[in-house]
C-alpha cells in the first residue's frame, strides 16, 4: 500500500491518460470500420486526431477532468461523459465537412452516423467504468479524514457539517464550533481538514497562521477582500511582490462582444426552443386555463428594475414571495418546467431587449434585494453588472444557496470576467439538466 502511495500522483496520471487514450481508439476504430481515411494515415485522419484531442482540452477545462477525490464521482462522470460527447460531436462534424468533396459529389450526408453513436455509447460506458476505478483508487490511498468546521454562528455549522458530511470518501466525520470555542486550538489539533466559514478576518488569520504552523490542511470559504487578493495580478515593485487589484469595468470591446453575443445566441435560441415554448402553453392552458407568462419586477445593473418574463410555474394570485420546497403554489405543469429550468425560457426575450444578458448576476426579486442587502450591505455589489440568465451561481450554486455563498460566486463571475469565462459557463449550464432535482426550490 505505501508503494501505491507513494506513486498516488504517477499512477492516476496513468489511469486519467488509458482513459483518454481508450476513448480515442473507441471513436477512430469505430469510424474507420466503413472509411480508410480515418484507420490509416492521411489528411483526414491527422486533422481528426487534432480537432479530437484539442476538443477534448477545451472542454475539460470547462467540465473538469479526471479529478477524483476533489469532487462527487457522479459529478465527475457527468462532467466526462459531456467532455467526451462534445468532443467526438465536434470531430465527427469536422469528419463530415472533410467528406464533403469532389469524390462524393459534393454531397452532404451523415456518413457511419450509426458507428458515431455506437461510439458515443461506448465511451460512455467506459468512462463510467475507468472514473469508478480511478475513484476507487484515490479512496484506499488517501483514506477519510476527521474534519472540523469553525463557524461564527451554529446554524451555519449545521449547514456546511452536512455539506462536508456528503464528501463521505474523503471526511470519517465532521465536528462544527465557533471560533471562540475555549479549546479551539484542541480541535485543530485533532483534525485533518479545517474549513473556516464567515470567521471573522482577524481571528481567521490567527487560526489559519494555527494550521499552517502545525500543517493541518484547511479550506476556507471566501469573503470580500479574498476576493480581491483571488482576482488580484502578482506584480513586483524593486524588490517587493504586490497583488495588484484594478477596480475597473469592462472594456469598450468586451460591451461590444457581450453585447453582440447576447443578441445572436438569444435570438438563435429562440429558434431552436420554439417547440418547447409551444408545448409549454399548452401545459399550463391545460391545467387551469390562466396565463401562460408571469412578470416580475427584478433589479439588474445600478439597481435598475425590469420586468422580466417567465412560464407561469405557480398559482395565479399567490403570495408573491420565494419559492420553498414541497410549495404547494407550484402547479402540476410547473414543477415539470421548473425542473428542467424550461420555464426560464421567456427570458430570451430580455435579453434580446437589452434588460439582462445570457450570463451574469441572477435578477432577484427586489423583495428579496432588500432583505439580503439589509442582511448583507456588501450585495448591492452585485448590480455592477447586468443580471444573467444563467451565471456562477446559477451553476455552481442552487436555487436555495444562501444569500452570502450567491453573492460570493457573482461577485467571483463579476471581477473574474471575460468572454472566455462567459463560455465556459455556458456549456457548464448543461450539467443543470443532469441534476434536476435541484432545480426544483426558486424563485
Amino acid at each position: 500500500m505505501n508503494f501505491f502511495k507513494r506513486f498516488s500522483s504517477s499512477i492516476l496520471f496513468l489511469i486519467k491518460s488509458l482513459l483518454y487514450l481508450g476513448c480515442f481508439l473507441i471513436f477512430f476504430a469505430l469510424m474507420g470500420i466503413e472509411n480508410r481515411q480515418v484507420r490509416v494515415l492521411s489528411r483526414t485522419s491527422v486533422i481528426m486526431t487534432v480537432m479530437f484531442f484539442m476538443a477534448l482540452l477545451f472542454f475539460t477545462g470547462i467540465y473538469g477532468g479526471l479529478d477524483v477525490g476533489r469532487r462527487h464521482r457522479k459529478t465527475v462522470i457527468q462532467g466526462m461523459e459531456l467532455s467526451l460527447f462534445f468532443s467526438e460531436l465536434f470531430t465527427y462534424a469536422v469528419f463530415l465537412i472533410m467528406n464533403f468533396n469532389e469524390a462524393n459529389g459534393f454531397r452532404f450526408r451523415l456518413w457511419s452516423f450509426g458507428f458515431f453513436l455506437i461510439a458515443l455509447l461506448l465511451n460512455a460506458i467506459f468512462v463510467f467504468l475507468m472514473t469508478n476505478l480511478a475513484s476507487a483508487f484515490v479512496n484506499r490511498v488517501e483514506p477519510p479524514v476527521k474534519a472540523l468546521i469553525i463557524v461564527s454562528r451554529d446554524e451555519d455549522g449545521d449547514r456546511v457539517k452536512n455539506m462536508v458530511e456528503s464528501f463521505r470518501h474523503r471526511f470519517l466525520s465532521a465536528e462544527a464550533v465557533r471560533y471562540d470555542f475555549p479549546d479551539v486550538h484542541g480541535k485543530i489539533k485533532e483534525a485533518g481538514m479545517v474549513f473556516f466559514y464567515d470567521v471573522p478576518q482577524g481571528e481567521r488569520s490567527e487560526l489559519v497562521n494555527y494550521c499552517y504552523k502545525h500543517m493541518i490542511s484547511v479550506s476556507l470559504n471566501p469573503d470580500i477582500s479574498d476576493i480581491v487578493e483571488m482576482t488580484a495580478e502578482e506584480r513586483m515593485m524593486g524588490d517587493m511582490p504586490f497583488l495588484f487589484h484594478y477596480a475597473g469595468k469592462m472594456t469598450f470591446e468586451q460591451r461590444i462582444v457581450k453585447r453582440l453575443s447576447d443578441i445572436v445566441l438569444s435570438a438563435l435560441f429562440l429558434i431552436i426552443t420554439s417547440p418547447l415554448f409551444l408545448i409549454a402553453a399548452i401545459m399550463i392552458k391545460a391545467e387551469d386555463g390562466g396565463s401562460v407568462f408571469f412578470r416580475q419586477k427584478r433589479a439588474t445593473i445600478r439597481g435598475r428594475v425590469f420586468e422580466i418574463v417567465k412560464f407561469r410555474t405557480m398559482k395565479e394570485n399567490v403570495e408573491n414571495v420565494s419559492v420553498f420546497k414541497d410549495d404547494d403554489r407550484i402547479t402540476g405543469a410547473g414543477k415539470f418546467l421548473r425542473k428542467y429550468r424550461i420555464d426560464e425560457l421567456p427570458q430570451l426575450i430580455n435579453i434580446i431587449k437589452g434588460d439582462m444578458s445570457l450570463v451574469g448576476p441572477r435578477p432577484e426579486m427586489l423583495e428579496n434585494v432588500n432583505e439580503y442587502e439589509n442582511e448583507l450591505p456588501e450585495f448591492r455589489y452585485r448590480l455592477r453588472m447586468k443580471a444573467g440568465l444563467t451565471g456562477l451561481a446559477q451553476v455552481m450554486g442552487r436555487y436555495n444557496t444562501s444569500s452570502r455563498d450567491k453573492l460570493v460566486l457573482d461577485l467571483l463571475y463579476i471581477e473574474r470576467f471575460s468572454i472566455m469565462l462567459d463560455i465556459k459557463i455556458l456549456f457548464q449550464t448543461f450539467l443543470v439538466l443532469f441534476n434536476a432535482e435541484d432545480s426544483t426550490e426558486g424563485f
